[in-house]
């Protein structure tokens, strides 16, 4: 598989989607907003993007399966596998709020080996594959290079509908927020991901996510040259249960303040 060209193709059709959702913004009303749960909110500019990525990626890949966060397709077992998320940061696009994106990843037995995150609003894309090195609109990209924790500054996502973390999370805010530049929060995991491979954010760390929100971006960041894991180190950072990723100066020395407080 020449995972350099289907990257190249890949991005071709996610620019093509995100031209769609740019040109419904502000379109949609609140009557066409559906709740699937407190606070995680889906329109008809979700599923059609996601309908319109899977038939792209289903003609690039033939015999592919997919797991798409609303699930228009049906949910399968395969060698190659995407993984899509359609409209990452749905709320902002709602309330338009200018940080929204696709995200699409690609897992070959499962491991994860291309990955796309294109934010609309600044029309960017970021790319990657296995061993190919990660991208930003054709430049290679890198984890930033600042010394330790003082000079970092932190992405997180705020816990919206899963509180039972909420105390050790507020605790590790705390610190953070005493021994950082400062902690922002974009609402779009992905492109937080994104911007951590390209060294405008030294790490990120966010619970309860899924493995649509953080398959591309996750790999974005091994291929600029970062770690990403989970909490404790392990490895359930791609099903999106804990996710901390950042440039390997920073995620060290920043590691045992997580172990500490959520165990």
């Amino acid at each position: 598989m020449d995972l350099s060209k289907l990257c190249a193709q890949t991005l071709s059709l996610v620019q093509e989607v995100a031209v769609f959702i740019a040109n419904e913004l502000g379109k949609v009303e609140s009557i066409e907003v559906k709740a699937e749960q407190f606070n995680n909110l889906v329109s008809y500019v979700d599923k059609t993007s996601e309908q319109k990525l899977i038939a792209g990626l289903r003609d690039l890949l033939p015999g592919s399966v997919f797991l798409a966060e609303e699930q228009t397709s049906a949910q399968e077992v395969g060698e190659w596998r995407w993984i899509i998320d359609p409209l990452d940061g749905t709320t902002n696009f709602l309330h338009q709020l200018p940080c929204f994106a696709i995200s699409v990843g690609l897992e070959h037995q499962g491991e994860m080996v291309l990955g796309i995150v294109h934010e609309v609003t600044r029309n960017e894309s970021f790319y990657g594959w296995k061993n190919g090195g990660a991208y930003l609109n054709g430049k290679r990209i890198q984890v930033s290079q600042r010394n330790g924790l003082r000079e970092a500054l932190v992405s997180t996502g705020f816990p919206y509908h899963d509180f039972s973390r909420i105390e050790a999370y507020q605790k590790v805010s705390e610190y953070l927020m005493r021994n950082t530049r400062g902690i922002r929060r974009w609402g779009a995991a992905a492109v937080d991901l994104a911007y951590v491979a390209c060294g405008r954010y030294d790490f990120f760390f966010e619970y309860h996510l899924q493995p649509w929100d953080v398959a591309a971006g996750a790999l974005l960041v091994q291929e600029a040259g970062g770690i990403v894991s989970d909490f404790s180190g392990g490895d359930r950072c791609w099903s999106g249960e804990e996710v901390l990723a950042g440039a390997p100066q920073v995620i060290e020395e920043v590691r045992g303040v997580f172990k500490e407080h959520f165990g």
